[in-house]
């Protein structure tokens, strides 16, 4: 890609559509800071489709492949953040059909997608005064002390219990609580329905709220 004649006006950081424009000027530099926003995560969400980290890597490089080659036909109509995550689970996929590994995304069915979210024993029995209630109730932290919930450790724990989620699970949550994306772009991103998101990410977070539970307050008090 060469310079455009913009290259000297271009900032550290530019807008979605200062980086579109640029990037259809033929502009480097605009690509390298794409580059650089978005290449963790897209390894990060491809090693979840693929068997290997090398195949992750060669999976998010056809992907800036494609980006280049179909930026002139970009039309705006979803985020560019969104159609280069499209564009990269959909060669993640393809790679991964290919190796046998796994079937499209919105077909994935995790074992514990129709598990309960919430360990049943932690509710009251039918029969009891109040069916359905809570046994052992969610424990407060507000008490906690701040350094406690925001040391190493603890954000350490939770990445731990993030990792180990099942796929759809682990890219759900990362998307919308780790990077901040919104329900829609997860969904335009990952092409799967608004419903199937929000479940996902219910479970995610009631499994990740579980564990960091287990660890901050071992032995919750029963009612």
């Amino acid at each position: 890609m060469t310079r455009g004649r913009g290259w000297e006006r271009i900032t550290l950081v530019l807008s979605e559509e200062q980086i579109i424009a640029a990037l259809k000027r033929g502009d480097e530099r605009a690509f390298v800071q794409l580059v650089e926003r978005h290449q963790s995560l897209m390894l990060r969400v491809a090693r979840r489709y693929v068997r290997s980290g090398a195949v992750a890597e060669e999976v998010v490089q056809e992907t800036w492949l494609g980006v280049l080659n179909g930026i002139e036909r970009f039309e705006g109509r979803a985020s560019l953040k969104t159609w280069i995550f499209r564009i990269l689970t959909n060669r993640a996929l393809t790679r991964a059909e290919r190796e046998g590994r796994m079937v499209p995304f919105s077909s994935i069915g995790d074992d514990d997608d129709d598990g309960p979210a919430v360990d049943p024993d932690r509710f009251r029995p039918a029969g009891d005064r109040w069916p359905g209630g809570w046994k052992s109730f969610p424990p407060s932290w507000d008490t906690l002390p701040e350094e406690r919930l925001l040391a190493r450790e603890t954000l350490s724990f939770v990445g731990e219990a993030i990792a180990e989620l099942p796929e759809r699970q682990h890219l759900v949550i990362v998307l919308r609580d780790v990077e901040g994306w919104s329900a829609e772009e997860v969904c335009q991103s990952l092409e799967i329905s608004e419903a199937n998101q929000r479940v996902l990410l219910h479970r995610a977070r009631s499994k990740v709220r579980r564990c960091l539970e287990s660890y901050l307050d071992p032995e919750p008090a029963l009612t």
